[in-house]
């Protein structure tokens, strides 16, 4: 019997590896698996290259891992959305990648569907180009840009059955389907798993095939974050 359940966010992540790309899923944090960022927290993994939109806000969550010293590199979109980002970096305790944010999206879209890269006119002539290949594609100017894979997502949904069928409330959808094609392993935070057939299937945004574990976490706003 598949059921991919598991009971807690730190039995989820037992077996992550120091070093690991982790993409993590949300737009601010709408979308965004604070349970499971505190159980990687709780599991202590460190030098991990962290690719999300952005580096979260406030003092918990990714900020709190940043804090903790277990990040060693960001790749996103808009990285000042937490001071303790622009603490470390200032600091050059913390390496940045950054990337518009359609690019990232496309990015990782590509890293999911084995796509060896793409060209876009975003960042041409700018230093987001530097180092990348460039190409004059009927008279325009295009950038090269690499997929985007990870070892580890971590992502939100609003239901899933125990196979792993997800779908998403809203906007909540943002960047957590495409990151879920990505990763070698894939953890969802849901907030409700619904017993086998009774999701609709034309509802399905996420197939189970994407998914290897979830770990039902109900809707108790605000969320109150982990102290470590």
């Amino acid at each position: 019997m598949i059921d991919k359940r598991v009971a807690t966010a730190a039995e989820a992540l037992a077996d992550v590896k120091d070093g690991s790309t982790v993409l993590v899923g949300g737009f601010g944090q709408v979308g965004h698996p604070m349970a499971l960022i505190d159980g990687l927290i709780e599991h202590g993994a460190k030098d991990l290259t962290i690719v999300c939109n952005n580096a979260g806000i406030g003092t918990s969550g990714l900020p709190r891992l940043m804090k903790l010293g277990r990040v060693r590199k960001i790749v996103c979109s808009y990285p000042r959305t937490a001071a303790v980002f622009s603490e470390l970096y200032a600091a050059g305790k913390l390496e940045l990648e950054i990337t518009p944010q359609g690019t990232l999206a496309e990015r990782i879209r590509a890293g999911g569907a084995g796509i060896g890269g793409f060209y876009t006119r975003t960042g041409v002539g700018t230093l987001l180009a530097e180092g990348k290949e460039t190409r004059d594609i009927g008279g325009v100017s295009y950038v090269l840009e690499l997929p985007l894979k990870g070892d580890l997502a971590l992502i939100e949904a609003w239901e899933a059955d125990r196979w792993g069928n997800l779908i998403f409330r809203g906007s909540g959808q943002n960047f957590n389907p495409i990151m879920a094609t990505a990763a070698e392993k894939t953890v969802v935070q849901v907030q409700k798993v619904h017993d086998l057939g009774t999701i609709e299937p034309t509802a399905v945004v996420t197939p189970s095939i994407f998914v290897d574990r979830i770990v039902e976490i109900p809707y108790a706003p605000p969320y109150q974050a982990i102290s470590y």
